[in-house]
């Protein structure tokens, strides 16, 4: 209860500081990752390493973001999981995902090391090691790769941090690794001289101090505790958590194929033209790592927006939707043109930063700050609209936006321009991806707002709480078409008792102050990526909303809900009786035909679909499987007919009184 008047605010509060508020940790945990990855290239431009220790730190980097996705898949899965738990109050089963998560990660951490060392130097030069730079890269790598296991860990569990209701000891952690890695990077290049070996050492060290301070905060957790039940590998949790985090996944193994796609043509196109193979992978590892603090500036923002936009979407308060996007808009926009005006006029200012004075090496990051980051606006515009999308419960336009500017667009003309620009079409590529990511965008956002209904102010919601009197709660779950919803009413009728099935989501919205519609239409959205769907923040707000309710209703007294995942709700409720009613398809197919005037092969087809919905929503909300016989107390075919099956519950219900 307290947590949905804890959501009111975020309808209610100024936008402007509540964005302060939400936004500037995420800010500045996210710029302590970046940190993390730019401290060593600083370090190692400005030792006799030069820009062939940078082409070597380039081309391993790309190589640990696939460890990196594996180990966010599950940490950020496994974080859903525990909210999912945490909001079911599933205290069995939450521990069980993390531990899961936890030794998964471990398993794929051996393997990605032991394939490392088999396949080391051909994983190097397919991402771009030179003859000249493929012994400081394996120097480097060798060293990263054998604390592999540690880093994966340290991802993967510190998500699990903020899912629990620490975000600062998230921070945290990965600060105290930044930290050291840039006091040690200086000692161990310099004063031990160490060369690049001592850059891998400071990077390793910090990432077991990250990895030390998380596993400390473990012990000490707010809403799960691990024991050595969390760690035996359980199908049915591990399924969800790689579907919760499979999202988090393809994001991650796009930047992949995006850097092994550019520095492959960097290091073919450059090896003929004048700055060699080494000089272009050395420069965009670079430029990618000082783009990375630009974005991640807007990816803070709009991350810190996402709890305002998922509650005023969920409330229709379309106003403030609005208001909060233009705001975001605002801010991307002004921090794009900064950044562009810097890469444009004095990207020599960052490019000292790295050290090495050779005049090719110069000319040709002048070349790619000014070609390739010249439209940085409309990149930070594009990540701030995917985010925005998956914040207001839009998961499939989310994957769209990010994934057309960087796969559809980029990787093809990264391939294509340099067969007739040379090395210039691969820097040249960039900004002709933005353009068409935003042309995408604008499309999809435009439609998305065109789209939007404001709630009518003047609707009366007039959903109330009925009086009753003690006795038997009855939850129905139902297949489509079985006519569940209409057995329901007859066994309330029969019985005399309230009936509540519109009116559940209509005390839902009214109680939370979240759109009627919206939250009637939470497990039946058609979203392609469905269960991604419903663990949006908006959906989150209705679920919550629908779970208050379906507890005000059931200490009333003696009723009948339908759907909602009541049955789950209830679980604890001593006079609780769970129904499942099913039938067979030609019988729902004929129902279906009847009530919707559809033809047979579409009646087919919204069967298909809305038990699939209700099957996924069933299960992201208690973690059983839906129409399983073991979680419900009657199952019964309804292809008898409705009032004989209503008779037969009630039979049933006479006889549960009894005893």
């Amino acid at each position: 209860m307290e947590n949905q008047q804890n959501n009111n605010f975020l309808g209610e509060e100024k936008i402007s500081k509540l964005l302060l508020k939400f936004s500037i940790p995420c800010i500045l945990s996210l710029l302590i990752s970046s940190l993390y990855n730019i401290v060593d290239q600083i370090f190692i431009g400005n030792s006799n390493l030069g820009y062939l220790g940078n082409a070597a730190t380039g081309v391993v980097y790309p190589i640990t973001i696939i460890s990196v996705a594996f180990a966010w898949c599950f940490g950020d899965g496994s974080a859903a999981y525990l909210s999912l738990c945490q909001g079911r109050k599933d205290t069995k089963n939450a521990h069980k995902g993390i531990g899961n998560s936890i030794l998964v990660t471990f398993i794929i951490s051996i393997i990605f090391l032991i394939l490392g060392f088999i396949f080391k130097d051909n994983l190097l030069y397919l991402f771009g090691a030179s003859d000249e730079s493929i012994s400081l890269a394996r120097d480097y790598f060798t060293i990263i790769l054998i604390f592999i296991p540690v880093y994966m860990l340290s991802n993967s569990m510190n998500a699990v941090i903020r899912a629990d209701g620490s975000p600062g000891f998230s921070m945290a952690a990965t600060a105290v690794g930044a930290i050291i890695n840039i006091i040690l990077d200086p000692i161990f290049i310099f004063k031990f001289n160490l060369g690049i070996k001592g850059a891998a050492y400071a990077t390793v060290i910090g990432q077991v101090a990250s990895l030390i301070v998380t596993i400390i905060y473990y012990t000490r957790t707010k809403t799960f505790k691990l024991t050595k039940e969390s760690f035996k590998i359980n199908i049915g949790i591990f399924k969800n958590i790689i579907k919760l985090g499979i999202s988090t996944f393809i994001t991650q193994m796009s930047i992949v194929v995006i850097s092994l796609v550019c520095n492959i043509m960097l290091s073919k196109y450059g090896a003929k033209s004048k700055y060699g193979s080494d000089i272009p992978i050395a420069v965009i590892g670079i430029v990618m790592k000082v783009f990375s603090i630009v974005i991640n500036i807007i990816v803070g923002v709009i991350l810190g927006a996402q709890p305002i936009l998922g509650y005023n979407y969920g409330a229709k308060n379309i106003k403030r939707v609005k208001e909060t996007f233009k705001k975001v808009v605002i801010i991307s926009v002004i921090v794009g043109i900064i950044s562009t005006i810097i890469f444009e006029l004095c990207p020599n200012i960052i490019i000292k930063i790295f050290g090495s004075d050779e005049k090719l090496y110069i000319d040709f990051a002048v070349l790619t700050f000014r070609l390739f980051l010249l439209l940085v606006t409309f990149t930070c515009l594009i990540k701030m609209c995917s985010i925005f999308f998956q914040a207001v419960g839009e998961p499939t336009k989310a994957a769209i936006v990010s994934l057309s500017r960087d796969i559809v667009c980029f990787v093809p003309l990264v391939i294509i321009l340099p067969k007739y620009m040379g090395i210039k079409g691969v820097l040249i590529s960039a900004p002709i991806a933005d353009i068409i990511g935003i042309i995408v965008t604008i499309i999809l956002i435009i439609k998305f707002f065109k789209n939007l209904k404001t709630k009518k102010v003047i609707e009366e919601n007039n959903a109330y709480l009925k009086e009753s009197k003690d006795g038997v709660i009855i939850t129905i779950s139902r297949t489509h078409g079985s006519q569940g919803k209409a057995i329901g009413k007859l066994v309330a009728e029969s019985l005399n008792i309230p009936y509540y099935y519109k009116e559940m989501t209509a005390l839902a919205a009214k109680e939370s102050k979240l759109d009627k519609e919206f939250v009637s239409q939470i497990n039946s959205d058609d979203d392609l990526l469905h269960d991604l769907y419903l663990t949006t923040a908006p959906v989150k707000y209705a679920i919550e909303a629908q779970e208050k309710v379906i507890n005000m209703i059931a200490s009333k007294g003696s009723c009948v809900l339908v759907g909602r995942a009541s049955d789950y709700v209830l679980r604890d409720n001593k006079n609780l009786v769970r129904i499942f009613i099913y039938a067979n398809d030609d019988y729902r197919v004929k129902n279906i035909m009847e009530m919707y005037k559809d033809t047979k092969s579409k009646a087919i087809k919204n069967i298909k679909k809305s038990d699939k919905n209700r099957a996924s929503y069933y299960e992201i909300i208690s973690g059983k499987t839906w129409g399983k016989p073991e979680n419900y107390d009657l199952c019964i075919d309804s292809s008898i007919g409705k009032e004989k099956t209503a008779e037969i519950i009630c039979e049933y219900i006479k006889k549960v009184n009894l005893k």
